[in-house]
């Protein structure tokens, strides 16, 4: 009896030490997670910091020198070699190719993943997730190449169908096709991961009351993974609208618009930006931080019109995260 005491004493004091080392390495773990998000969150913090003091100085300098609020964020002409800075036109063209390069990039990429998690199977299905994944990982100033070479060519042999003359293909259907490439692959692989979150029992449930494998995938597998889908829209225009070098390369950066016409040139906020910064100084400096501070505005509003309809339609029935 006395030697089973100490056996389980031993053995209490053995497992005490254990959990007392997991408890110390969890809470090692927990506070280095926290450390990290907090550190994720104060960059963020700064940099719209930067940014925001970087970009209100145009508007606050003597009056020489002060750039008109109203007509930064309402003008239809940038001329920054005559001071004239209207923004007006810029944010309508880039909500046009950022939103219909989305869009367009959408049912593609909701195709795609029902092929890739409903019809291939095995080595098919990992072959077409390693290309998708791989065109995740395709540096912009890539995309930008292939578009100069390609899709500006596509645009201009389509454009001269129609009698229409382009400038060399820079317009702003090419700037829609390539970010509908580039956000292809990020919706594309929310729009897997949802799908395959879908409990099969909806699988099961649809085929036995008779629905064929096409009607379960598109009135009730993809209904269901729809919050998913809605996720990645959101992140792949975060991507449109905030991709600078490949956009930059095929805009043409038109001196007035809005350009309605998708042969004609375009120009987008972060063309806006990037174009010549490094040959500039002064106020025409400064005035690509207030580009990026309204940048920053149209993002987080579309992000919020975008999950503003996703509540919508979670409303209307369940849909798996």
């Amino acid at each position: 009896m006395g030697n089973t005491n100490e056996n389980y004493m031993a053995s209490e004091a053995k497992f005490a030490k254990i959990r007392k080392r997991r408890r110390g390495t969890d809470v090692l773990f927990r506070n280095l997670f926290r450390i990290a998000g907090v550190i994720a969150a104060m960059m963020v913090i700064l940099i719209i910091i930067f940014v925001t003091s970087r970009g209100v100085r145009p508007f606050l300098g003597s009056a020489e020198e002060r750039v008109d609020l109203k007509y930064f964020l309402t003008g239809t002409r940038w001329r920054a070699d005559q001071g004239i800075y209207g923004l007006g036109f810029v944010i309508i063209n880039t909500l046009i190719v950022s939103v219909t390069g989305g869009l367009l990039a959408l049912p593609l990429a909701i195709l795609s993943a029902v092929l890739i998690t409903r019809i291939a199977k095995g080595k098919l299905s990992i072959f077409l997730t390693t290309i998708v994944e791989t065109l995740a990982a395709i540096p912009s100033v890539v995309y930008g190449v292939f578009a100069a070479g390609k899709i500006t060519i596509l645009v201009r042999d389509l454009a001269n169908l129609f009698g229409i003359s382009t400038y060399g293909g820079n317009s702003s259907l090419a700037v829609i096709l390539l970010l509908a490439i580039m956000t292809y692959p990020t919706m594309t692989t929310l729009a897997v991961s949802g799908i395959r979150a879908v409990p099969k029992e909806l699988d099961s449930a649809s085929l036995a009351l008779g629905a064929t494998p096409t009607q379960t995938s598109f009135k009730v597998i993809v209904p269901a993974a729809r919050s998913s889908i809605a996720t990645g829209f959101t992140l792949g225009l975060g991507r449109a609208f905030g991709e600078a070098t490949a956009v930059s390369m095929i805009a043409g950066n038109a001196l007035a618009g809005p350009s309605w016409n998708p042969f004609d040139i375009t120009r987008t906020l972060t063309s806006t930006m990037l174009t010549g910064l490094h040959e500039t100084s002064g106020i025409d400096y400064e005035i690509r931080f207030s580009v990026g501070v309204v940048l920053m505005i149209v993002i987080v509003s579309m992000n919020l019109l975008v999950h503003a309809a996703k509540r919508r339609l979670e409303k209307k029935g369940g849909a798996v995260s």
